[in-house]
């Protein structure tokens, strides 16, 4: 199914949400000082991932000369070499698609009368897939399948932002912003046929960024099976734990992150279960 046929299809199905939703108080609760926090620290997180990423080494020449895809995994192997500057501008157009998925969810009267409660659990959600993105992707040293293409001028595959390819922070975000927008759409009508249509295209549409980021050489396989599995978690998790009823979900003040000689304390939010 083409993309374009997956956005349309996204917004139709929740266009017709409200055919099967009542107006009903929020499935969520939300606190001044927890979520605050939680959203500065994702925040101030992203801003040290952005710094470690720019901050990282690009490959030598000799380096580039080492390069073998025998030393990639089987399951990534077959897209080392890839390169399509195409699919990589094709890549951005359901990303920032997905980000503006949630506000269709504002169609519904009965979303949209806690738009702002929503909204910041949206942020939460970003904000959180953009920290383990950015510094993972920060810390991590693989270089792209592009590198591996012999046809490029060897500036184009020694940079710096070449070195970054795990994990995938497209298709992350992208999932991320789908899932988060399926997950409220299953909590505020749990009882609507449309529940596995929405989650399907959900799915579909950062399956399809995350094969783009192959096509171009952005990334391999499993770089982007973690960047969706981490956004769909972020994506449904962060409004999980604000449900009224998950009284066994604690989020509370934590401190730690620290990084070498860089000596980075930031304070953070932990999340703890009780049995």
């Amino acid at each position: 199914m083409k993309l374009k046929s997956l956005l349309l299809l996204f917004l139709i199905l929740l266009i017709n949400l409200n055919a099967y939703s009542q107006k009903k108080e929020s499935p969520y609760e939300t606190d001044l000082l927890k979520d605050g926090i939680w959203i500065t620290t994702g925040v101030g997180l992203n801003v040290i991932g952005f710094l470690l990423i720019q901050n990282k080494d690009a490959l030598t020449e000799a380096e580039l000369n080492n390069l073998s895809k025998d030393d990639i995994w089987k399951i990534d192997r077959w897209a080392a070499g890839n390169s399509s500057e195409k699919a990589n501008q094709d890549s951005y157009i359901p990303m920032f698609g997905s980000i503006g998925l949630p506000l269709l969810l504002m169609l519904s009267e009965n979303e949209r009368s806690h738009a702002g409660q929503l909204s910041v659990l949206f942020v939460e959600s970003m904000a959180t897939t953009g920290a383990l993105f950015t510094i993972t992707a920060g810390l991590v040293q693989k270089s792209r399948p592009l590198v591996y293409d012999t046809n490029l001028p060897i500036e184009d595959r020694i940079g710096n932002d070449e070195q970054r390819s795990f994990f995938a922070g497209h298709t992350a975000a992208t999932a991320s912003a789908t899932f988060f927008a399926a997950k409220v759409f299953h909590d505020f009508n749990p009882n609507s046929p449309l529940r596995p249509y929405v989650w399907g295209v959900a799915a579909a549409i950062p399956a399809t960024v995350g094969y783009l980021r192959i096509r171009s050489g952005k990334h391999f396989l499993t770089d982007n099976i973690i960047g969706f599995a981490v956004g769909a978690a972020s994506g449904i998790l962060i409004p999980e734990i604000h449900k009224k009823k998950n009284k066994n979900l604690q989020l509370y003040p934590a401190m730690g992150f620290n990084h070498g000689g860089m000596n980075i304390t930031s304070q953070g939010v932990g999340l703890s279960y009780k049995f």
